[in-house]
């Protein structure tokens, strides 16, 4: 198994390099320099990992082409960068022993739109491995999870077993815009036995919880009004006003009745308007989302939500566009799965308090990789591994015990090769 040292230098230089969403340009070439130093059969990367016609979210090419000419100045890969352009992130590790069951681990890799604290008492700014990316940090241990991923890689790819052992580095699970993407494709069609995995959630370091459920469906939306301009003080009757059409569109989102069946949300982030204050605005835009306690909750949601914007389009005398751009579905874990995680972690000491369920009550797109794998007859669970964050999830000041990386890939590498092991 890798040394814990060697998982600690491994997770810094992630941390150091955080990228968002479909831009993990420099991420995805340096998992592939590790993959070929662990030594798997198989290595799938960019289009050949992921189903790039199922993406959500992809920035525009201007912002791709900035990432990854930032990746080339900081690794050397143009191999890597000639199949990822256009932003085709994300890549597959496969270990192939012959016959025997199939398994897989799925963990994700992108960054967020944060800048990193650099206050003494935040521990990578103390220890000189804070984001170099201005404006972008891992602030929810997708950097911890990479270090899982291959570490889990390595120890499997070293042991004895027959049959097939799997690794995907998903992208762009920030904006839930690769999950799906990943999730169509042939890889997962022969896994028996998917494991998701998350360090954090306010765990302390030495807990493990085996199967977490309850992850909220959840749909993103790209909102846009366009109308006529106008004079505001001498022809507002000529203008048909975005901003109005907008405002009340919101507050009718806001008014969407609640369903008896569950948990529903609806949240608009942000509103956008550059026209001047003696102007009938011709444009407006939005950021919104909604959240379900199942798929067909948040389905409801989303589809009352079209119709609060089509409406007030009409109201106004205004077009309206609606894109989706990120969207994620409820899947539960298989009680198979969490009682394969729980043993193996009650079976290693450095897990101190071992659970077999627990919530995750966010949002997840493991979930796509979950759904198809029980669609196909296979088992998931998606685990939490403690991690002692001293911040919270999506903040300034978020970092993780480092001793969660070696506990991680104790737990999911003990599983795996149990599983392996059991037909």
């Amino acid at each position: 198994m890798a040394e814990a040292s060697e998982l600690v230098e491994l997770r810094r230089a992630f941390h150091e390099h955080p990228e968002p969403g479909w831009c993990e340009f420099w991420t995805t070439a340096k998992i592939v320099d590790e993959i070929e130093r662990i030594g798997a059969d198989e290595i799938h990367v960019g289009p050949d990992a992921i189903d790039p016609n199922e993406r959500l979210g992809v920035p525009d090419e201007r912002e791709l082409a900035t990432w990854l000419e930032r990746a080339r100045n900081d690794i050397d890969r143009p191999d890597v960068f000639e199949k990822i352009a256009g932003g085709n992130t994300g890549a597959a590790a496969v270990v192939d022993n012959g016959d025997g069951p199939c398994v897989g681990l799925r963990v994700d890799i992108d960054a967020l739109p944060i800048t990193e604290s650099t206050d003494a008492s935040h521990f990578p700014s103390a220890n000189d491995f804070q984001s170099t990316n201005d404006g972008f940090m891992h602030a929810c241990g997708h950097d911890a999870h990479i270090t899982i991923g291959l570490g889990v890689l390595k120890e499997v790819s070293e042991s004895d077993f027959s049959g097939t052992f799997k690794v995907f580095f998903q992208p762009s699970e920030e904006l839930l815009g690769g999950g799906k993407a990943m999730a169509n494709t042939d890889h997962l069609s022969d896994i028996d036995y998917l494991m998701g995995t998350h360090v954090g959630l306010d765990l302390p370091a030495g807990e493990v919880v085996a199967g977490l459920d309850e992850a909220l469906a959840l749909c993103r939306f790209d909102i846009s009004f366009d109308g006529t301009s106008a004079h505001a003080g001498t022809a507002p009757h000529d203008g048909h006003n975005a901003v109005q059409a907008l405002i009340t569109a919101a507050n009718n989102m806001y008014a969407i009745p609640r369903h008896g069946d569950g948990t529903t949300r609806v949240n608009i982030g942000e509103i956008r308007s550059e026209n001047a204050a003696n102007v009938i605005a011709d444009s407006a835009t939005a950021k919104a989302e909604v959240r379900g306690g199942s798929t067909e909750l948040m389905e409801y949601m989303k589809e009352s939500v079209y119709d609060c914007l089509e409406h007030a389009a009409e109201m106004h005398g205004c077009e309206m566009d609606v894109r989706v751009i990120g969207q994620s579905i409820r899947q539960d874990c298989d009680e198979e799965m969490v009682d394969a995680v729980y043993e193996s972690a009650t079976e290693l000491e450095a897990v101190e308090s071992p659970r077999r369920s627990g919530t995750l009550d966010a949002s997840e797109d493991a979930t796509y990789l979950m759904k198809t794998v029980a669609e196909n007859g296979g088992k998931a669970t998606y685990v939490g591994i403690g991690a002692s964050n001293p911040g919270g999830h999506h903040t300034p000041t978020f970092d993780v015990d480092e001793e969660c990386l070696p506990i991680g890939v104790s737990v999911l590498s003990r599983t795996a090769l149990s599983l392996l092991d059991s037909d």
